[in-house]
């Protein structure tokens, strides 16, 4: 069961590191800046959390292995012809952007929520909270490095989908286990995010 947890984490952090790496590219960045945004998208959501938490030092800087997978994602997703396959684009978006982005912000949405309640935290609101602290602040400060407008505040009601899927992830752990919930939340916020972005839901927003 454990291996799976960890599994789950190396993945989330592979996406967003993808993610990071890939806004980075778009925005002609070098290799230092492909690093640093592949380095914060995925890891600052969890460091946020964990200092919300009192878990201090965070975990990022205890235990090394996510800043390291991070930096060698990011450092591939730079060689040429890989991100030539990955920064192709259709006439909406990055395929591989948002593939990578939703596949991390479901991941780290239900690893929020798993890692909260570890910690012996049962309320609700707060196990709910940091599940989307843990899967959007990495984001928000890709974003606000690369001048952005932040994807929570703006893209297809991003915050959204992994409030729904922490809410679902919470609600399953005690009658179907930790991570089957995880998977069934996870797979929730994935499904809304693509969704979202083929169909061009959104929030309303003041004219």
């Amino acid at each position: 069961m454990e291996i799976a947890f960890v599994f789950l984490e190396i993945l989330s952090t592979i996406a967003f590191s993808i993610s990071g790496a890939l806004v980075a590219i778009n925005k002609k960045m070098d290799i230092f800046g492909v690093t640093i945004l592949g380095l914060v998208t995925a890891t600052f959501g969890g460091a946020t959390r964990d200092i919300i938490l009192g878990v201090t030092p965070p975990t990022m800087f205890i235990n090394i292995r996510d800043p390291i997978i991070s930096v060698v994602t990011s450092l591939v997703v730079f060689i040429k012809p890989i991100r030539n396959i990955l920064t192709y684009e259709d006439s909406n978006h990055s395929v591989s952007l948002l593939v990578a982005d939703s596949i991390g912000l479901g991941l780290f949405t239900v690893i929020g929520v798993k890692n909260t309640i570890s910690l012996g935290y049962t309320n609700a609101f707060l196990a709910i909270s940091m599940g989307v602290v843990t899967a959007a602040f990495g984001g928000v400060l890709r974003d606000l490095l690369a001048a952005e407008k932040p994807y929570i505040l703006v893209k297809h009601f991003y915050a959204t989908a992994s409030i729904i899927g922490a809410v679902m992830c919470f609600m399953l752990y005690s009658k179907v286990g930790m991570l089957f919930a995880m998977i069934i939340g996870a797979i929730i916020v994935v499904a809304l995010r693509i969704c979202a972005a083929v169909f061009k839901w959104n929030l309303p927003k003041a004219d």
